[in-house]
């Protein structure tokens, strides 16, 4: 049995195609240059110098409409931050007995603020006053 034992590993490395070469030697290989390097290059740098124009476009654009873009800047995140305070005020308002509870807080301070300042005249003048002085003050008359 043993002669017929080397005649199968040697048909079985002719049917692999293993290579005779020794192991670990490394064959350098040329590059191969195909004719689609050239027109890939080509594209590159019309791919480039159309992104180029884009941009100095865009620059102009920016650099002539700039106040513009900034009011439309901050209306959008205008309506995002009004978006975010609701959203928030929804989710307080599912916290059961907390929506009640600022109804109520705000109730005493209006029952308050009415009985303060809206129930003589001494004290509806009295408000008028701060109220002239307040916009003095953030109009910066005084």
């Amino acid at each position: 049995m043993e002669p017929n034992t080397p005649e199968v590993v040697e048909t079985q490395q002719t049917a692999t195609g293993l290579n005779s070469e020794s192991a670990g030697i490394i064959t350098p290989s040329t590059p191969k240059s195909s004719p689609t390097d050239g027109a890939v290059q080509e594209y590159l740098s019309i791919g480039t110098s159309f992104l180029t124009q884009i941009f100095d476009i865009l620059k102009k654009v920016i650099d002539t409409n700039q106040k513009l873009l900034v009011n439309l800047l901050l209306i959008f995140l205008g309506i995002i931050a009004v978006k975010v305070t609701l959203a928030i005020i929804s989710a307080i308002n599912d916290i059961p007995l907390l929506a009640p509870t600022f109804e109520l807080v705000g109730l005493g301070y209006t029952g308050w603020f009415v009985y303060r300042y809206l129930l003589t005249n001494s004290s509806r003048q009295e408000l008028g006053q701060e109220f002239e002085a307040l916009k003095n003050q953030v109009m910066g008359k005084e």
